[in-house]
């Protein structure tokens, strides 16, 4: 996310009920990014990348199906500032812990005007990141494409846009075709309406939320990748432009993708 408009992005709902084994009380966006078909017919890896809002809420008990999940790296997406005022992943052994900070300017900047088209406004912010923060979103999908860091969870503070950004990036490198991966992206829209609906019953007299910070709306990542592609020629283009290898682009496949079935 560009920016929390609030401070208060703390929230209490499950964001993984159909998949109860990875239920996070203290998270309300968590959930593993595999299942999509990629390359070849080759699905993408259950259990090896999760994204996710921030993990700084977890409790005793969260951080016990945390570990039983097996994470073995975070990858923290927040600004210096956001890591500072709400601290970071509660530590374990043999959990290591990235912090990353994809260079792009505060939202705040460039508000949203009321009635302006949202999915236009979301893409251009995630375009300004796209070319502001090539070499964190570059060391961001390096650490994925390391099979020796996962299974990794990515997160940033709501889990939708940065975290988004990443993830979509990633499953496009994989293969993955944009239906599914606007999908994906759309599923943070009810996590943020189970966020809002949360909030606005703990908070008298409610919280106004700029429509941006709680939408996730498909076509915002459909006319992101879209242009993307205009401008590089394809997202590996891209990739490699922000300093992604193709080591790592071949990495990234061979870990994250199913071995292909036999004709």
């Amino acid at each position: 996310m560009g920016h929390d408009p609030t401070g208060r992005y703390r929230v209490n709902v499950d964001a993984t009920e159909e998949n109860p084994q990875l239920s996070l009380p203290a998270t309300f966006n968590f959930r593993d990014v595999g299942g999509y078909l990629g390359h070849d017919g080759r699905s993408v890896r259950r259990g090896r990348l999760y994204r996710s809002d921030s993990l700084h809420r977890l409790t005793e008990q969260d951080q016990d199906a945390f570990a039983a999940i097996g994470i073995r790296t975070v990858i923290d997406l927040r600004r210096p500032t956001e890591v500072e005022r709400d601290g970071r992943v509660p530590a374990y052994q043999g959990l290591a812990y990235r912090h990353i900070h994809p260079e792009h300017a505060d939202w705040s900047g460039t508000p949203h005007e009321e009635g302006a088209n949202l999915a236009r406004y979301l893409a251009d912010r995630y375009a300004d990141l796209a070319q502001t923060g090539t070499a964190g979103l570059a060391e961001a999908v390096g650490l994925i494409a390391d099979s020796a860091n996962a299974p990794a969870v990515v997160h940033c503070v709501a889990g939708k846009d940065r975290t988004g950004i990443v993830c979509a990036l990633t499953l496009a490198a994989l293969g993955v075709d944009d239906a599914d991966i606007t999908a994906d992206y759309a599923l943070s829209s009810e996590a943020s309406a189970r966020y809002s609906a949360w909030l606005a019953s703990v908070t008298p007299g409610g919280v106004d939320v700029p429509a941006p910070f709680l939408s996730s709306p498909a076509e915002a990542m459909q006319i992101f990748l879209d242009e993307l592609r205009e401008g590089h020629g394809s997202v590996e283009a891209y990739l490699r432009h922000a300093g992604v290898t193709d080591e790592q682009l071949a990495a990234l496949r061979d870990h994250l993708l199913d071995e292909p079935t036999e004709a």
